[in-house]
């Protein structure tokens, strides 16, 4: 069995009103999809613009429910997890989003917010430091608020807090797509070298073909 596997996930929105007569109709973002992720490598998930990408995404994480099939995360059914269980298990798979502006607190400095998952699951806060390091944020870089920085150190600040719990895959939804193209390139490079460092797996959503086609081991298209 590889390390992750999801099975024929789908999952269905209501669309339009529900009639006396007529029953709510039902709009399929994901529907039927199965997919694999071995230790160690990275597979790039590409697709145009609402195609259910990021639906797949949240899926895989268990962030929402599928309407039908499983994932499969080192032999453990995540819908099958209690509240222990699935608690461990997160820290095996964590999220780096693609608007790193929206997903930070403005009100705090960012070494802060890197520490705060530490702080949910009990652990030391000199993790935060080591994950800071590991993206290239020096210790008066993560003193900072999140205005101060740019859009490109913004991205670094929120791998570093999915890094800080020592995961073993990361999901990137559009990761570098707000980003300019030299800056791209910094963090798609970056990425790569904490892959090589950590033995991290990633799960690469994007649209853009050429940045999947130099990240990825495998390629699924949706």
């Amino acid at each position: 069995m590889s390390y992750l596997e999801a099975t024929d996930l789908a999952r269905a929105y209501p669309i339009g009103r529900k009639g006396m007569f007529r029953t709510q109709r039902q709009f399929f973002a994901v529907d039927g999809v199965s997919l694999t992720l071995e230790m160690g490598e990275t597979l790039g998930i590409v697709g145009e613009s609402g195609c259910g990408k990021s639906t797949l995404s949240r899926l895989i994480l268990g962030l929402i429910d599928a309407d039908r099939g499983a994932v499969v995360l080192d032999g453990q059914d995540l819908s099958q997890l209690d509240d222990a269980g699935w608690r461990a298990l997160r820290r095996k798979m964590q999220l780096v989003y693609q608007d790193a502006a929206g997903s930070l607190d403005p009100r705090m400095p960012v070494r802060a917010q890197v520490e705060e998952p530490l702080h949910i699951h009990g652990l030391p806060m000199d993790g935060a430091t080591r994950a800071l390091q590991a993206v290239g944020l020096s210790g008066a870089m993560a003193d900072r608020y999140p205005h101060e920085m740019s859009g490109g150190q913004l991205q670094r600040v929120i791998i570093a807090r999915a890094l800080a719990l020592e995961p073993e895959i990361l999901v990137l939804d559009e990761p570098v797509s707000a980003l300019d193209v030299s800056i791209q390139a910094q963090i798609v490079n970056l990425l790569m070298d904490l892959q090589r460092d950590f033995g991290l797996s990633f799960v690469f959503v994007s649209h853009d073909l050429s940045v999947v086609q130099h990240i990825s081991t495998r390629v699924a298209v949706m």
